[in-house]
């Protein structure tokens, strides 16, 4: 039987080495043994975006892409989707298993009596430009947070993280809703601790006149299904963002607004938003064959299709696509369903869709629907960062304690100019 270990030939100097390997990886620190000569630096990986590099070890949430699976701490994602609620399957992603009743209780009282924020905070919403965008005030406000917990500093006191983290889930829907409102002009709607996380959301939203909003329950219901489908996804963009800027020993506020600023980008946050642009393009059904056609010219992209990690139909999108059928039975169809539709029945009969793996992904509905409810496209990426944050706040505590783990400070490989003299400027002519 052979070895778990890698065996490497530099032909450079014709030396063997001789590399462990672990959970399927080799530790890039045992390249650099492999060296040309005594002032050889090492030998290094070069890899720019993390194509397939692994910077920790999770036991948060797995993804197969070849599969379409995704389960958190073990649990399929459609498990949770169907049965559970947010705010347990935040409880699971923190604290690592499914809560016992008490627990539970003990948790959403927790969360729903931190939702207030300081009157000051409401203030320095007050202070940005009417038309500013959502995300821009939240990731400006999240951050200002570590300014009225000072104590979040101590992020090795693990009282002080659980009140954090509680903070953090609880205050972001109020913060995010208030964003909203100060970009429409409207007053701020304060929470209501007599309602579900998501129930409480749609109401510091859309909270009228009315002396007690009552949400919508199917609303309610998808809204929460939405949001455990965006919990967490292993280390994406601002998942690694969180566990970068937190690996500096940062209060989790400011590692949670770093994240928060990673998602604001159309790659990521700002995904689906770029599906419905598109969809608003093709316009009408008799349009898509052009636009598919397009698509293979590589004049444009077909947006909400494809994955860095999936490479088979995205478990999230498959579950969307249920919640949208009820979603529309309250709100009326969209018009851009029926596009949508039409679009994924013939991308998913072209062979050239199937031979790229191109499946839809969690962006491709998850727009429509918020449409629908009444979103501006402008919200889509704060309503990404609400549901998320749960999934920041264990990876970022999932880092603190585990021992590999330092500050994160990738090598690069340096292309620049050799030594040369500096010459004063009067002397280099013109």
């Amino acid at each position: 039987m052979g070895k778990d270990s890698l065996t490497v030939t530099d032909n450079r100097t014709g030396k063997s080495y001789e590399l462990p390997i672990e959970d399927g990886t080799i530790r890039g620190m045992d390249l650099r043994q492999i060296k040309t000569g005594p002032e050889d630096f090492g030998l290094m990986s070069y890899d720019p975006a993390f194509m397939n590099t692994a910077s920790c070890k999770s036991r948060i949430s797995f993804i197969d892409g070849d599969k379409g699976i995704l389960r958190y701490r073990g649990y399929p994602i459609e498990q949770l989707a169907e049965r559970s609620t947010y705010l347990e399957t935040a409880y699971l992603l923190v604290k690592g298993e499914l809560p016992k009743p008490s627990h539970l209780a003990a948790f959403t009282t927790n969360i729903t009596h931190h939702t207030i924020i300081h009157e000051n905070i409401k203030l320095f919403i007050d202070g940005f430009h009417y038309d500013a965008h959502p995300m821009g005030i939240l990731v400006s406000t999240v951050g200002a947070l570590s300014t009225f917990y000072p104590e979040a500093k101590k992020i090795f006191d693990p009282e002080s993280r659980r009140i954090q983290t509680h903070r953090l889930i609880a205050k972001m829907p109020t913060m995010a809703a208030f964003a909203y409102r100060h970009s429409i002009g409207m007053p701020y709607a304060y929470p209501d601790n007599d309602l579900s996380y998501t129930g409480n959301f749609l109401n510091m939203l859309f909270k009228m006149t009315e002396l007690k909003y009552q949400p919508n329950p199917a609303l309610e219901r998808a809204l929460d299904v939405l949001f455990i489908l965006h919990a967490d996804h292993e280390q994406n963009c601002s998942t690694n963002a969180m566990r970068s800027v937190g690996s500096s020993q940062v209060d989790p506020y400011s590692a949670t607004a770093a994240a928060t600023a990673a998602l604001y980008g159309p790659l990521h946050g700002g995904a689906n938003e770029a599906v419905i642009r598109m969809l608003m393009e093709i316009g009408s059904v008799d349009r898509i064959p052009d636009y598919i056609t397009r698509v293979k010219a590589g004049e444009v992209r077909l947006m909400g299709f494809g994955h860095r990690v999936y490479k088979n139909y995205d478990p999230r999108a498959k579950i969307i696509k249920e919640v949208a059928d009820e979603v529309f039975e309250v709100t009326g169809r969209s018009a851009l369903l029926d596009i949508a539709l039409e679009l994924e029945r013939i991308a998913l009969a072209d062979d050239y869709f199937i031979s790229h793996k191109l499946y839809p992904n969690v962006d491709f509905y998850s727009g429509i629907i918020y449409q629908a409810m009444g979103f501006p496209m402008d919200m889509f990426p704060v309503l990404f960062a609400i549901p998320r944050t749960a999934g920041w706040v264990a990876q970022w505590s999932e880092m603190l304690l585990d021992e590999d783990q330092k500050i994160a400070r990738p090598r690069q490989i340096y292309l620049g100019p050799d030594e040369r003299d500096y010459v004063p400027v009067s002397e280099r002519g013109d």
